[in-house]
């Protein structure tokens, strides 16, 4: 049985980090500037980033995907991401190509308002547990765990911290 390392309030303060760093990095960039060639770090399915739109667009797919996993938990749901078949590195790199793919056609500003709008969308879904509702192996929708283990799985690349997502593309090369 996985047991969640984190309290819900520790894993607000991650994602809030992790939000942050992001936001601090895109900060007061132009369209152009977002757009322009940047380097990040490749995460372990490969590199697909091309700029810090593209950085943004990925990050705001997988909070999304991770916002229906969590919801759909709460609702004692295995979200589809979560099934065998999903969970494979050839489907997991399609998912990046094309969520960065369709992030290249929306303006910046957008995608940028968009990661606030998820952003409080993530953490409000955190906050609906207590510390004992965030370990109980009922609130996981079937996962091996409560939604705490649950949401720690989702967020953390393979063999990496959960609740990390951006800081794991920013660290230099």
């Amino acid at each position: 049985m996985r047991t969640p390392k984190t309290s819900p309030g520790r894993a607000i303060e991650l994602v809030g980090a992790d939000h942050q760093l992001l936001k601090n990095t895109i900060a007061g960039l132009s369209e152009a500037e977002l757009r322009a060639p940047y380097s990040v770090a490749d995460g372990p399915l490969g590199h697909f980033c091309e700029s810090l739109h593209d950085l943004v667009g990925h990050v705001l797919m997988w909070d999304e995907i991770n916002l229906a996993v969590l919801r759909d938990a709460r609702n004692g749901r295995s979200h589809w991401s979560l099934g065998a078949a999903w969970e494979t590195p050839e489907l997991g790199r399609a998912l990046n190509i094309g969520g960065v793919e369709s992030a290249r056609h929306i303006p910046s500003e957008l995608l940028v308002q968009r990661l606030d709008s998820v952003h409080a969308a993530f953490v409000a879904e955190i906050e609906l547990y207590d510390d004992a509702a965030w370990a109980d192996p009922a609130t996981g929708g079937g996962f091996d765990g409560g939604v705490g283990a649950l949401a720690e799985y989702i967020t953390a690349p393979p063999n990496d911290n959960a609740f990390g997502h951006a800081a794991k593309h920013l660290v230099a090369k």
